[in-house]
């Protein structure tokens, strides 16, 4: 357990300080989608033969609630990863925070995140049951945030991610806003996870 929550800490703060970090340096919307993109490219091609790479609250409380993790991991997980996007917000002094664009109020906010988080986390579910290799898994999940980070981050920033906010706002004047991250999130990755299960269930059946 000890040597999957390392990976999942140095994957977590590769994929918040490589992403925040292009924030920092003033990037584009799209260099900085492809920035992150690119980082959980990389950490899942790094991690994934360790800890399946996560990188992601959302992702380890949905892989739970389908049966892909094993309970006793969810909360060792889950303080591995905001353990490591911290130290990466440290490193970029904060910088790089999630917060919402002034045309949207909280409530499109929240269906925007939970939709994205949502499309992220079938996303996975859909390339985990089709491939045999972590190397198109990683791509393609780089792919899917890339994307999504592209088109949705000058709305609500495109959190997707509980630790992608936690480490950043939690050293900024938006730390207010990680309650509202991390339950949308959370939401759109459980109904993806809720999803997943009804359609194994009747698969099963047939």
């Amino acid at each position: 357990m000890r040597r999957r929550c390392f990976a999942e800490f140095f994957g977590t703060a590769i994929m918040v300080g490589a992403g925040c970090g292009s924030i920092a340096l003033g990037a584009s919307n799209l260099v900085i989608s492809l920035s992150f993109g690119i980082a959980v490219t990389v950490a899942i091609l790094i991690f994934q033969p360790i800890s399946g790479a996560h990188i992601n609250p959302a992702v380890s409380i949905a892989f739970w609630r389908s049966g892909h993790l094993e309970r006793e991991a969810v909360i060792p997980y889950i303080l591995a990863q905001l353990s490591g996007a911290t130290l990466a917000a440290a490193f970029i002094q904060g910088i790089g925070t999630t917060t919402l664009s002034d045309e949207m109020s909280l409530f499109s906010a929240s269906l925007v995140e939970v939709f994205i988080t949502f499309t992220l986390m079938g996303s996975i579910y859909w390339i985990v049951l089709r491939s045999q290799t972590h190397i198109s898994i990683a791509f393609f999940v780089g792919f899917v945030v890339a994307v999504l980070a592209f088109f949705f981050g000058p709305m609500t920033g495109a959190s997707m991610n509980p630790a992608r906010t936690f480490g950043p706002n939690l050293f900024s004047s938006s730390a207010p806003l990680i309650p509202f991250y991390s339950l949308t999130t959370v939401c759109g990755a459980w109904i993806a996870a809720e999803l997943y299960n009804r359609f194994n269930q009747r698969k099963d059946q047939n």
